[in-house]
């Protein structure tokens, strides 16, 4: 009797461990998974604000304020003092604008680090509007103004507000974060979570 149950010994000590040795393999996977992504967001944000603190540099160095340098027929670079935020709006309330920066900061890392379904786009989303939510931040709290210069003639007169590559960047991520969210169901399972599933 004894010997049968030494020989059954091994075998449930082996049995035994590999749960274990899987869940850390998941763990570790999971875990590297992760670094990836949150490197990939820091790369996106810091190319993000190293191309917009460039281009404004180079503007503010080659162009007077108000100054156009025309690229085509609709196309100009054109050095405008912003103190409103994203294509001129609400002008001439640096501070309220710098305190809404610095909030919308926070919201988006805590938003990052509560987001359940997060994805590779979804963090190439958010690396791109933390990105230009910085670059323009940067401009506010040393200029006490943003740095725009891409000016577009729609048609006639007309001209799109003149912008930069940090409205650029939070734009496409804004827009690219709601496609991330719609391509993983999150949008479907929010409606069936409020309205029941379908029959």
């Amino acid at each position: 009797m004894q010997k049968g149950q030494d020989n059954e010994s091994p075998a449930g000590l082996e049995t035994s461990k590999i749960p274990d040795f899987a869940g850390e393999d998941k763990s570790g996977v999971s875990s590297n998974r992760q670094r990836r992504r949150l490197g990939l967001f820091l790369i996106v944000a810091g190319l993000v604000v190293a191309f917009d603190q460039l281009s404004k540099l180079w503007i503010r160095a080659h162009l007077s304020l108000g100054e156009s340098l025309p690229l085509t027929g609709r196309l100009s670079l054109t050095y405008v003092g912003n103190t409103g935020s994203a294509f001129g709006l609400q002008a001439n309330r640096t501070f309220l604008l710098v305190i809404i920066g610095i909030a919308s900061l926070l919201i988006v890392l805590l938003f990052l680090r509560y987001l359940s379904q997060v994805t590779t786009l979804s963090m190439v989303s958010i690396g791109l509007i933390w990105g230009g939510a910085v670059g323009n931040l940067i401009d506010r709290l040393h200029f006490g103004f943003v740095t725009d210069f891409i000016y577009f003639r729609l048609w006639g007169n007309f001209h799109w507000p003149a912008f930069n590559i940090a409205d650029t960047a939070i734009t496409v991520g804004v827009f690219v974060l709601i496609y991330s969210f719609y391509r993983s169901g999150l949008f479907s399972k929010e409606y069936e979570r409020n309205h029941g599933p379908q029959n």
